[in-house]
């Protein structure tokens, strides 16, 4: 069978402040983080996972978080920079904090986070989530379907917002209930798995942090 191992970037300093970074901010990543990444890589080494190729989103949080993952794992893998696993493009929320977004669009925020099928973004000049499906999407399943041995293992370095929403739809989630589980954690690691390459997908693993070092914390999840 393919598998998908999908992995939230390293928590960042806009993370920790509750700012939205989406498409086009950006921040460093915190020290801690590394030694985060550096868990995941030692938790895939135990468990004897090797993979067939890397994919990541061209932001520098994630290019960042994949060559520490890369450097720490016990093989050599392939990366390719992939432009749609790229955020949210959140629009005027950008570089603004959750609070001054709250304050400003608190229709927009609440539907975001909780009702995504009645997310309207216009006004913020973003993404909605159907756009943002369509380009992640196509993608990911033409790399699934080059899988001509049926048993790869594919990593995809990404992003809170963007991956939560395309891991449910890989798995056939409506729209509406994308949020259902909530998101995903900074350095945590999501897995599906096919054996026809149709979707949709199979679950194995949701937004798993056992392995990471510390305690967890609101601004570690989005």
């Amino acid at each position: 069978m393919t598998r998908l191992y999908f992995v939230r970037h390293g928590k960042t300093e806009w993370n920790l402040a509750g700012r939205y970074q989406g498409a086009n901010g950006d921040s460093p990543l915190l020290p801690e983080s590394y030694e985060q990444i550096k868990a995941l890589a030692s938790y895939l080494n135990m468990k004897g996972v090797h993979f067939t190729h890397a994919y990541v989103s061209p932001l520098k949080r994630t290019r960042t978080t994949a060559l520490t993952l890369l450097e720490n794992l016990n093989q050599e893998v392939p990366l390719s920079v992939l432009p749609a696993l790229r955020e949210f493009n959140l629009g005027l929320m950008e570089g603004q904090t959750f609070k001054a977004v709250e304050a400003k669009y608190p229709e927009q925020l609440y539907a975001f986070r909780h009702a995504p099928a009645d997310y309207d973004p216009r006004i913020l000049h973003g993404e909605s989530f159907p756009q943002l499906l369509e380009r992640m999407t196509p993608p990911v399943q033409e790399i699934v379907n080059g899988d001509y041995s049926g048993d790869a293992n594919i990593l995809m370095i990404g992003h809170g917002a963007s991956l939560a929403a395309l891991i449910q739809h890989l798995l056939g989630t409506p729209i509406p209930d994308l949020r259902k589980d909530g998101g995903l954690t900074n350095s945590s690691l999501s897995i599906l798995e096919t054996n026809d390459y149709k979707l949709p997908y199979q679950l194995v693993k949701w937004n798993d942090t056992h392995f990471l070092p510390g305690k967890r914390d609101a601004t570690d999840t989005i």
